[in-house]
């Protein structure tokens, strides 16, 4: 016989390494007792690369640098230029923890969102770490809906422009088929004259944020 059966086993450090923009609210304080929401906001494809600027550009780090009272703490990571947030996910998770070992962060409410790369991201941090946010919110993406049985306990509202010619709303569609097939809790809001942009209408809407808050890991347990 040229071949035997044997088994590998190795436990390996690794090393991550990420910028970011952090927003605490200004009314946080590092030694109050109050504990903080916390969203975790991933960049399109175009934000990509070691300029922190260019991920201002849209949604929630948008929002936080013209409202230093947005009620959130809120971390925006920047992805390599030539990296993918799947690609990127023990980073992103080691940053959460990190994040919530050193501010008053409530690690009940951890929500996850993001915009067209950064919404494959969501769909797939959600499904690899499931149970670890309180909701999500995926803009103009997609995912594996193999998957989703690992997103049934998760509240998740999708969103999708009907006229996206970059990122087809039939990778939202599929999801939240699946989901709905599996007994998922998903809404999903269609803009029936929306090209790509979905987000810019989303994040700028305030009822997303009481969603938001509207769910907590407390009460699932």
């Amino acid at each position: 016989m040229s071949q035997t059966a044997n088994k590998f086993e190795k436990e390996i450090t690794k090393r991550v390494r990420m910028k970011y923009l952090l927003h605490l609210p200004d009314q946080h304080e590092k030694e109050s007792s109050n504990k903080w929401p916390l969203i975790l906001f991933l960049h399109g494809a175009g934000e990509r690369g070691d300029d922190l600027e260019l991920v201002k550009a849209h949604g929630i780090p948008m929002i936080a640098e013209r409202d230093p009272s947005f009620p959130f703490i809120t971390i925006s990571p920047q992805c390599p230029e030539d990296s993918f947030w799947n690609a990127e996910q023990d980073g992103l998770m080691a940053l959460v923890d990190e994040i919530i070992a050193n501010y008053n962060v409530d690690p009940d409410r951890i929500y996850l969102t993001g915009l067209s790369m950064g919404g494959y991201g969501t769909w797939h941090l959600a499904a690899e770490y499931p149970g670890r946010f309180a909701a999500i919110a995926p803009i103009c993406g997609g995912g594996n809906p193999n998957r989703v049985h690992e997103l049934v306990g998760t509240p998740i509202w999708a969103f999708h422009g009907a006229k996206d010619d970059i990122v087809s709303i039939s990778e939202s569609e599929k999801m939240v088929d699946a989901l709905r097939e599996n007994g998922g809790n998903v809404s999903f809001t269609i803009y029936p004259e929306t090209n790509h942009n979905s987000w810019t209408e989303t994040y700028d809407n305030p009822e997303l944020y009481s969603w938001f808050l509207g769910h907590s890991l407390m009460v699932r347990k």
